[in-house]
């Protein structure tokens, strides 16, 4: 058993639900944010602690347990020196919706007196992607009210009429 898991209080490992699951994987808010500085290029452990100002056994415990869950990759460090560098797989590249997510609602809802810390942006069109929820066909964003769930293998329901 690692380190890290001996630190949880509950597994989530067994539970079929995928949010569940996945939050076993990153559900620690030090590993979400490590994700995020990933994302935004930082590559190795001292930019990861100057960044997040963490402790250095929490760190190393949290980029240990994202190298094992294959969020990130050890690799030798692109300037030849002797350090180590971390890198987003493509499973920690998926995570990036989520990690707008969280800050879009931040943005919205926790915001800090100064305003947002971050814009996000499309790098190839320069398009603003403050906006990440389900469109419909029309362009129109979905409320969550009529964002339906079944469970996985069910057909879905055909719609009421009108």
């Amino acid at each position: 058993m690692s380190i890290c898991e001996t630190m949880k209080t509950k597994s989530f490992s067994d539970m079929q639900c995928s949010i569940a699951r996945t939050l076993d994987l990153v559900g620690s808010w030090w590993s979400l944010l490590i994700i995020r500085d990933a994302m935004m290029g930082a590559r190795r452990f001292k930019h990861f602690q100057r960044s997040l100002g963490i402790a250095k056994n929490t760190l190393t415990s949290r980029l240990n347990q994202l190298v094992e869950s294959e969020i990130l990759e050890r690799a030798a460090a692109a300037d030849g020196s002797a350090y180590e560098e971390y890198r987003l797989t493509p499973k920690g590249r998926d995570l990036a919706p989520i990690i707008l997510a969280l800050s879009q609602w931040g943005d919205k809802w926790a915001a800090h007196p100064d305003g947002p810390s971050f814009e996000y942006f499309d790098r190839q069109t320069g398009e603003d992607l403050s906006a990440i929820w389900p469109r419909r066909a029309d362009g129109e964003a979905m409320d969550l009210r009529d964002v339906g769930y079944k469970p996985a293998g069910t057909p879905t329901p055909q719609p009421a009429d009108s």
